[in-house]
């Protein structure tokens, strides 16, 4: 694996209108692209994770996985907003000469997605054999695919949305309260708000998980218990965790930017949008999953021409994407099996 950073020299127009100078990207990659240049597969990571994609999506990414560098050429690039190492609150305002923190512009997924497409100019790459993400890394896929409708050949989309639902933008707000209500949050340091961040972590994992999951792994075996209980010592180990590699800015810029996620804005509305993708399409949804519900993936597939669905069932829910590694290979074993006549699968 390679970790890199390119710096875009020119001014990048965001969304809003606002302009960010000196954009700063990190990538990381896995393999090489071959003679023919027809090897690249795209990832597009969720909300907290970052371009070293074979640590996070270990089971489906890395040296006889499924994407393997022995064959494929993969690409990640550290997202818009986040806190490693491409443009967001922690990085440096050429303006000020100081860290942005709260005076980062608002980013949206589009931002995101042209991003990747001047980091993709910049590695000299025409065609993207397979686009892939779940989650929010599911909605820049989707958004890069109706941008640039002859650029990706194969796209998937795991428990993902054509919109961020009121019930998703309900959690986020949730969220941010829990930040908002740290005193800490708006001090311009990078261990600001971390007492906050952590309980905007717990009650996201709720989201991620479901009901089962909880009674699975966090069931009490004594009845007399009156404290300590497993689900209450897991909510805060997972808090802390978080704590301890992100950032309370970042944290909430990007749960704004998944709140804007609209791919009908400015097209006609999502089922029009979603026709201009030309791509092979697999969308895959999870049974258990509360958070996107399953209903949202079979929208798209409904509304993309040609689009498959495939289902798999989880006790993780929302998780699923990045725990049923196995069960995710298989579909796409198959999928690529009927859709590509190279010998990349």
């Amino acid at each position: 694996m390679e970790n890199k950073t390119f710096t875009y020299k020119n001014n990048f127009v965001l969304e809003s209108g606002q302009v960010l100078e000196n954009l700063t990207i990190q990538y990381s990659t896995l393999g090489k692209l071959n003679s023919r240049k027809d090897n690249v597969i795209w990832v597009c990571h969720a909300l907290t994770a970052n371009s070293e994609v074979h640590n996070w999506w270990y089971g489906l990414v890395g040296e006889d996985k499924f994407f393997n560098p022995e064959k494929h050429f993969v690409i990640c690039a550290n997202i818009l907003g986040s806190c490693y190492g491409t443009s967001g609150p922690l990085e440096v305002n050429p303006k000020t000469g100081k860290q942005y923190f709260l005076e980062f512009p608002q980013v949206t997924i589009r931002d995101m997605v042209n991003a990747h497409i001047v980091l993709k100019e910049e590695l000299g790459i025409t065609k993207i054999h397979s686009c892939i993400g779940g989650s929010l890394g599911g909605q820049q896929a989707m958004e890069w695919a109706i941008m640039a409708p002859d650029t990706i050949e194969n796209l998937i989309l795991l428990a993902t949305n054509a919109f961020h639902s009121p019930w998703g933008i309900a959690f986020n707000e949730s969220q941010r309260m829990a930040i908002k209500a740290d005193k800490t949050w708006q001090e311009c340091r990078e261990d600001a708000g971390q007492e906050g961040l952590k309980a905007a972590r717990a009650i996201a994992l709720l989201s991620y998980r479901n009901y089962n999951t909880y009674v699975s792994t966090q069931k009490e075996t004594d009845e007399n218990k009156l404290d300590s209980y497993k689900a209450s010592s897991y909510q805060n180990y997972q808090g802390v965790k978080l704590v301890n590699r992100f950032n309370c800015h970042s944290y909430l810029y990007l749960s704004k930017a998944m709140d804007s996620h609209h791919v009908g804005r400015g097209r006609g509305g999502a089922e029009v949008a979603l026709k201009a993708i030309k791509s092979n399409t697999l969308v895959v949804g999870i049974k258990t999953d509360i958070l996107f519900p399953v209903c949202e993936q079979i929208f798209l597939a409904q509304n993309i021409v040609g689009a498959e669905y495939q289902e798999i069932d989880s006790l993780y829910g929302h998780d699923g994407f990045l725990i049923e590694t196995e069960k995710i290979a298989h579909i796409l074993q198959d999928f690529y099996k009927r859709k590509t006549a190279t010998g990349l699968f």
